[in-house]
């Protein structure tokens, strides 16, 4: 008898984190993305949907593949050399949740076994919305946020657990939470998550992401940290401050305002530039002769250091300054509640993931730090 081939939906949501490098905090709106472009925004999620679909390329021949017209699947999988049946086209040269929903639709009408999807926090709302826990999901992590537990830890691994899955080695699922926030208020400084619901994903472990959690520091604890680092400043020397509510302690601690969200810079207790996209930061730090260094905390309940929400920081960015030059700033108790799991990087690229994996000192209170493992 014949083997039943198994068969996947691919979908790609061509502009999911077109506004990351650039500061916009997300894509979600015809407006944002009309800035993002304004700003030098580069459409990144067709590259990372590829680096997730060539862990396929091996067993493309053994899978039936469905996909979306143009740049929501089938130029890609075309480029990579994947034969597909196309169940559809964008309505319009800019893609829209509409076209997501037509896809993903048209993949449950197919009776596929997985849907393998790119994008960001938005793109996971619209397709629950139409399978809900009835077909199988894997998330390639594209957009800025990624609050969703429905995405693998970056896309790599997307590819190789949607491998798996199809080739029987994976058989369990487990419900993931798909959360999303409200872009508006997000870009205010303000967070605002909601679950919207579950969907089923292949239970393939440590390649899947966790959902964001909050914060839950320790008030004493994270002012204690905070003096820390703001005492180890240097003169002189460029301080790179990533977003988030632990930073924001740091720069309270100096007397500095941040942005809570987005990316700052501070020299010599001066705030010298605030909110700034990758192209402002690399013209602040692209002279070799200065003396840069980085600082960042730690997604709660998730451990990405690099990846979700500072896409600023870009990889030609961490190279300048390197590794030895990061520090990675939160209480011992953001630590306890990652479980003991690794700290993440997803950068975007491959190669620097690694070179950034190993160990990594984090100031965890006044006058201590722990060395924690950081893996790609």
């Amino acid at each position: 008898m014949a083997e039943i081939k198994k068969s996947v939906g691919i979908i790609i949501n061509p502009i999911a984190g077109l506004g990351g490098r650039v500061g916009l905090k997300g894509s979600d709106g015809v407006d944002t993305v009309d800035r993002a472009l304004a700003l030098g925004g580069i459409p990144e999620s067709p590259f990372r949907a590829g680096q997730a679909l060539e862990q396929l390329l091996d067993i493309k021949d053994k899978i039936d593949v469905f996909t979306y017209g143009g740049a929501m699947g089938e130029e890609k999988l075309a480029e990579l050399g994947f034969t597909a049946l196309v169940v559809g086209q964008p309505k319009l040269v800019r893609t829209t949740a509409d076209d997501t929903i037509d896809a993903v639709t048209c993949f449950k009408e197919q009776g596929v076994d997985l849907i393998f999807f790119a994008g960001g926090d938005g793109t996971a709302r619209n397709i629950c919305e139409i399978v809900g826990l009835e077909v199988p999901v894997i998330g390639i992590p594209t957009g800025v946020k990624i609050h969703s537990a429905v995405y693998a830890i970056n896309p790599r691994n997307a590819g190789l657990a949607a491998r798996e899955y199809l080739e029987g080695k994976i058989k369990g699922l487990r419900e993931c939470e798909v959360m999303d926030i409200d872009e508006e208020l997000f870009r205010e400084g303000r967070v605002s998550a909601k679950l919207f619901g579950y969907m089923n994903v292949p239970d393939a472990q440590s390649r899947i992401q966790n959902m964001k959690s909050g914060g839950g520091s320790d008030k004493g604890d994270l002012a204690g940290m905070a003096g820390y680092v703001a005492a180890q400043m240097q003169p002189d020397t460029i301080y790179i401050i990533g977003p988030g509510s632990t930073t924001r302690s740091i720069m309270e601690d100096l007397g500095l305002p941040n942005t809570l969200l987005g990316v700052d810079v501070v020299k010599d207790g001066k705030l010298i530039a605030s909110d700034v996209t990758e192209n402002q930061l690399w013209e602040l730090i692209k002279d070799e002769s200065l003396e840069v260094r980085i600082i960042v905390t730690i997604i709660g309940g998730q451990g990405y250091i690099f990846g979700r929400g500072n896409q600023q920081i870009s990889p030609r960015i961490i190279r300048r300054v390197g590794k030895k030059n990061i520090l990675v700033a939160a209480t011992a108790k953001k630590l306890v509640a990652l479980k003991h799991q690794p700290l993440l990087v997803d950068t975007g690229d491959v190669d620097l993931d690694e070179e950034l994996s190993g160990f990594i000192e984090v100031a965890i209170a006044f006058g201590q730090t722990s060395i924690y493992t950081v893996m790609s």
